[in-house]
């Protein structure tokens, strides 16, 4: 319950607009599905593509409109390993390159087992060996961040990868 209440508190004007439109499309749709019912077969696909339109343009739709708003641009620089512990020092750069002020984000580094082949690769990116978070705050726009992260621990010895990213809000 925590979870709904928390993604209640975190949305912005632009969510309330998107799933406000959403539920009105699907209400229109829902209306021409009910006047359209004596041609059962075009009814049943106008009411089936409402739901469709409600449920994967809400989720589609919020994934899409955030990645926009929030554009950001993580730059891996360097990664250590630490011969003295388990854990890999990673150093990279944070950019808000949005048209908003940050008021946090949050910097994962993933580190995932390594091949040569492409799709073993892609497969490793699923099930990562670890995944470390830190969150950054108050980015301005344009500001420029040097994020340092500690994955730990990391006790892997073959080849491997790391992969940056940030979720900002």
């Amino acid at each position: 319950m925590d979870v709904v209440t928390e993604f209640i508190k975190e949305l912005i004007i632009y969510d309330f607009i998107l799933f406000g439109s959403l539920l009105l499309f699907f209400i229109l749709f829902i209306v021409l599905g009910v006047f359209l019912r004596n041609r059962i077969i075009l009814a049943i696909l106008i009411i089936f593509f409402a739901f469709i339109t409600l449920f994967a343009g809400s989720f589609f739709g919020y994934i899409a409109m955030h990645k926009h708003l929030f554009k950001n641009e993580t730059v891996l620089l360097s990664e250590q390993r630490l011969n003295f512990t388990d854990a890999v020092v990673v150093y990279a750069k944070l950019k808000n390159i949005s048209n908003r002020d940050f008021k946090n984000c949050k910097v994962t580094a993933t580190a995932y087992k390594a091949s040569g082949n492409k799709l073993r690769n892609y497969l490793y990116r699923l099930k990562p060996i670890v995944r470390m978070s830190i969150i950054e705050n108050d980015i301005c726009i344009g500001d420029e961040r040097d994020i340092k992260l500690i994955i730990e621990p990391f006790t892997y010895k073959n080849d491997y990868n790391i992969s940056l990213g940030a979720d900002c809000r």
